[in-house]
């Protein structure tokens, strides 16, 4: 062998057409897109291999960090981001204190939500800040009314400190058609609310280091949406906010620059990396289509948020898990800065311990995985580029089809945008009711010792919606994919008594065994208390020892050949004193059935259906 020749030179090229009948001979026949071709939540459909081929044709795939348009991100020396701890304002002394200790703690953007905006004046903005250099960390704040006076405030503030106010990284939140989406009405007026943002705009203006504007995406994908289409309804909020502005004399690039995004980070690990590179591209071509005087006009800047859709309350710890992964996203994304929300912010009050978990999370990806060190890491996947660019596609097809409507504002009256978060909310649901999309810990494998009721916040844990004749909008309700399942688990809790599950095995050893696991975790997730068994020689056998136990619920576990004997014995030897359940889906379960036998689990049962079925029977409401 030539040990001077490169390693790659001695093997010959393998086409993509040679791949392709590989794979398809090892099919034996079976269709290549159905076993291989997988859909993301949005419906676009992933290859399971990508080659450098597939980059040519991407227009994007040559571009440097810092090109236009922006598709790698807008730093061009490294990743580095903000780490951000939000803090409740209500009294402003202990949220300063809070705060500089926060920043001693590793935090380097403060978010500070002010409870009151009555509160705001120059005295208490100066004690918020006292201490804190604003030119060193990012400070964002958000308040439900008197944004003109905290901006004046902070002015006021930024001069009397002798602070550079370019060199600052503020935000102001305002969003006011996002808090129609969300509240179904404003205020004010619609026009008065976007008035009111062009003073807004226009003041903040002003100062180059502050921005007022955060059109936030995360009350779509709280609700519901996929990642494109969080994506799509955000541009176009983006693109609405564009529109009004510069109707009222606001030049696209002052429009543009008083921008901050805000997306929420969802459980899918790549598609949501594709979408924070796909919506800077995207952004960037909006602005460009209104003319603004420099091309840094389009750049995107972007917040990312964890989102709660899949966070739990039972086996909490769990997502930790979650928001890991969600927060490694937008990192790989290139979020600008990031809230990874406690593990426990679903359903009570942050404590001292969650709140370090949360932020640690960050400091890990930042100091161990050193995740900071390279501009746009993704960059040359051949996977993430591609999936980038269908994202953009698709995104872009929503977002036209949303201005078509006439608009963000236009599609939000007419029901349009609701809608289809409702139904995308409804799949998610159906499919979390099948186990065909798992929450570890609460609709898979539960903890079946694990017991909540003393210790959540039942206002927090579940948004009740009820219509008012006020709104103008219907609005768009924040969910959980772990709500039905939750509510069934705390009715059980709260009823006072905790049924008994009794796994009759016998018969086969490896079908039994099998059986009693599938149908020990499916009746746990209701904290039904599971008894299992290591087999029975005979079914009075089996049946004895339920009834000495005092079972609820008797599920026989066997194999499909034995069930059509030993079933129709379970049954008859029960006598209706206990709910008798069929593990499996056997061939005879007709002939069960006019035996008398009603109910089966398996893993085509509507695991949430099923179970609210059992707790009616057994009287728990």
């Amino acid at each position: 062998m030539d040990k001077k020749k490169k390693l790659f030179e001695q093997f010959p090229p393998v086409s993509t057409q040679q791949w392709m009948d590989k794979i398809n001979a090892d099919l034996n026949g079976a269709d290549f897109n159905k076993k291989l071709v997988w859909k993301t939540r949005d419906g676009l459909s992933v290859m399971p291999f990508y080659r450098q081929e597939d980059l040519d044709t991407l227009p994007h795939s040559n571009l440097l960090p810092g090109d236009f348009p922006y598709v790698r991100g807008t730093r061009v020396a490294d990743n580095s981001w903000f780490v951000r701890q939000d803090i409740t304002v209500t009294d402003y002394s202990a949220a300063n204190a809070k705060a500089l200790d926060s920043l001693m703690r590793g935090i380097t953007s403060l978010g500070f939500i002010i409870a009151d905006p009555q509160s705001v004046n120059d005295e208490t903005v100066t004690q918020l800040l006292k201490g804190i250099r604003p030119e060193s960390i990012e400070v964002n704040f958000s308040v439900a009314g008197r944004a003109k006076e905290l901006i004046a405030a902070l002015q006021g503030y930024l001069r009397k400190s002798g602070t550079d106010p370019e060199q600052v990284n503020i935000t102001v939140s305002a969003d006011p058609l996002g808090r129609l989406a969300a509240n179904g009405k404003l205020c004010v007026t619609v026009d008065e609310g976007l008035d009111y943002l062009g003073d807004l705009v226009r003041e903040s203006a002003k100062t180059p280091g502050i921005r007022c504007l955060e059109p936030s995406g995360i009350l779509f994908s709280n609700a519901g949406a996929g990642p494109v289409a969080e994506l799509a309804y955000t541009l176009s909020l983006g693109n609405e906010y564009l529109a009004a502005l510069t109707e009222r004399g606001i030049s696209a690039e002052t429009a543009a620059g008083s921008m901050r995004f805000t997306f929420g980070i969802g459980p899918d690990f790549f598609p949501e990396i594709a979408k924070l590179r796909a919506a800077r591209m995207l952004w960037a071509e909006i602005v460009k289509a209104w003319g603004p005087e420099s091309g840094e006009a389009g750049k995107m800047h972007i917040h990312s948020v964890t989102a709660r859709w899949n966070k739990t309350l039972f086996d909490p710890y769990v997502n930790m898990l979650r928001t890991q992964t969600e927060a490694m996203s937008a990192v790989l994304g290139g979020a600008e800065s990031i809230t990874v929300e406690p593990f426990d912010a679903v359903f009570r009050s942050a404590d001292d311990f969650s709140e370090r978990i949360a932020r640690n999370q960050q400091l890990l990806l930042m100091e161990e995985a050193h995740l900071d060190k390279v501009a746009d890491p993704g960059a040359g996947s051949y996977y993430i580029e591609e999936l980038t660019a269908m994202t953009a596609r698709e995104a872009w097809r929503l977002f036209i089809e949303i201005e078509n409507e006439g608009g963000f504002l236009a599609a939000l009256r007419k029901g349009m945008i609701q809608q289809r978060i409702s139904e995308a909310a409804a799949t998610r649901k159906a499919d979390m009711a099948r186990r065909k999309e798992v929450l570890l810990g609460t609709n898979q494998f539960p903890d079946f010792r694990e017991k909540k009721s003393p210790e959540h916040d039942n206002e927090k844990l579940f948004t009740e919606y009820t219509p008012s004749s006020e709104e103008e909008v219907k609005p768009i309700i924040p969910a959980r994919g772990a709500d039905e399942f939750e509510k069934l688990r705390l009715a059980t809790e709260r009823s006072g008594r905790r049924p008994l599950a009794f796994m009759l095995t016998i018969g086969d050893l490896a079908m039994r065994r099998a059986r009693a696991q599938f149908s020990s975790n499916f009746f746990a997730v209701a904290g039904y208390e599971v008894k299992d068994n290591n087999g029975f020689a005979s079914i009075a056998e089996g049946v004895n020892a339920a009834m000495e136990v005092k079972a609820d619920v008797i599920i026989i576990c066997s194999s499909d050949d034995e069930y059509a004997t030993l079933a129709k014995e379970a049954f008859a030897a029960i006598a209706g004193k206990a709910v008798f359940v069929v593990a499996g889906n056997p061939p005879c379960t007709d002939e069960l059935k006019a035996a008398g036998v009603e109910h089966f689990i398996s893993v085509r049962s509507n695991v949430l259906e099923t179970l609210q079925i059992f707790n009616r029977i057994l009287g728990i409401n």
